[in-house]
């Protein structure tokens, strides 16, 4: 009730009305700020700016809480996220913009592997795909990459892309 977490619900597919492919059961829950998540977790601040290796795999999950922020501040964003049915594939956000439905994987650094966004991709065909990492900007034939820190960018680049369900 004081707003420090929220969800964001699993859909079964990218349809209109979001609600209506909502899985009330299936959902992540974010923090309402990355410095917390930090602080709950428990992450040491040294392994924050030394790149412990113990800490490698809490990276993805600090970058996913971060994205989740930015995405919150873009009031007009309905957010939520995809995984297949067998949980062999997972896309990290599905993001509705206007009458759009774009999927968005989120990389903690610059390994650009995409399988779940291909899988996805096969599945729905959509306009367009779009994934965040510490690597630069650069558009692909079926893929956006937006750089972490520019994500806000993300509502601008998703209308480059139509306004249809996809």
């Amino acid at each position: 009730d004081a707003g420090l977490l929220y969800k964001v619900f699993r859909v079964s597919k990218p349809g209109l009305p979001r609600k209506a492919y909502q899985e009330q059961n299936a959902f992540k829950v974010y923090m309402l700020d990355v410095g917390l998540l930090g602080a709950h977790a428990g992450v040491p601040l040294q392994a924050l700016l030394n790149g412990n290796v113990l800490f490698e795999e809490f990276k993805g999950a600090l970058s996913e809480q971060y994205a989740s922020q930015e995405l919150r501040l873009q009031s007009s964003l309905i957010v939520s996220y995809w995984a297949s049915d067998n949980s062999q594939a997972e896309v990290d956000f599905l993001v509705q913009n206007d009458n759009a439905v774009f999927p968005l994987e989120i990389k903690a650094a610059e390994n650009l592997q995409a399988k779940s966004l291909k899988s996805y991709r096969d599945k729905y065909s959509p306009l367009r795909s779009f994934r965040s990492s510490l690597s630069g900007y650069r558009e692909e034939s079926w893929l956006t990459n937006i750089p972490l820190y520019a994500l806000s960018a993300l509502t601008r680049e998703m209308e480059k892309w139509g306004q249809t369900p996809g």
